[in-house]
């Protein structure tokens, strides 16, 4: 597998078994970016809730440090990977600190600094804009402390700044922490 960390090999994704999208070959290295780029409705999506096992694989193989996922129990993945979807989270009552652990106090505050979300922490989450929950979803990622993070279009609320502040982030993290970072846009 070349030394892959997290390589995608013959990889058939879709729905209800009926494949979508075939031969998806991706080979990463740890520490690197990979970024699937493409329009609404192109199968970005599709793909990372398959390599996260939110949707079962069609056909082909993932392997993640040399392992089958499939050979991943799920408590074990979520311990090496951290995932944020588009989805909305939507919880009530809670402040943005709520959304994070309260193990490690410094590493929640070290996270919100990252993402530039210090100022967050004790807002209601629901009263944030959907660029700032993005940030403070991206800084729970980063407290998991995880070998890997799917983002699924993560830019999409953000204003330019913040776009550039978040993809410099992710560089950072990459560079610096080693972790891989796997994650779709359409722009």
């Amino acid at each position: 597998m070349d030394n892959y960390y997290f390589h995608m090999d013959n990889l058939s994704v879709g729905y209800d078994k009926k494949a979508l999208i075939h031969d998806i070959c991706i080979g990463i290295k740890k520490g690197e970016i990979v970024t699937l780029i493409g329009p609404n409705g192109s199968g970005k999506s599709t793909i990372l809730k398959s390599i996260t096992r939110q949707l079962q694989i069609i056909g082909g193989k993932v392997y993640f440090d040399d392992r089958n996922l499939n050979s991943f129990s799920y408590k074990e993945l979520s311990t090496r990977m951290a995932v944020v979807l588009t989805e909305r989270m939507r919880p009530e009552l809670m402040t943005c600190h709520d959304i994070l652990s309260r193990e490690d106090e410094e590493k929640v505050e070290e996270a919100m600094r990252a993402v530039h979300a210090e100022s967050l922490g004790s807002r209601d989450f629901n009263n944030i804009s959907d660029g700032q929950r993005q940030r403070v979803l991206l800084a729970r990622a980063i407290c998991q402390e995880p070998d890997i993070i799917i983002l699924d279009e993560p830019t999409s609320f953000l204003d330019i700044k913040h776009k550039l502040d978040l993809l410099s982030i992710l560089r950072d993290m990459a560079k610096k922490k080693q972790i891989t970072v796997i994650m779709s846009l359409h722009e």
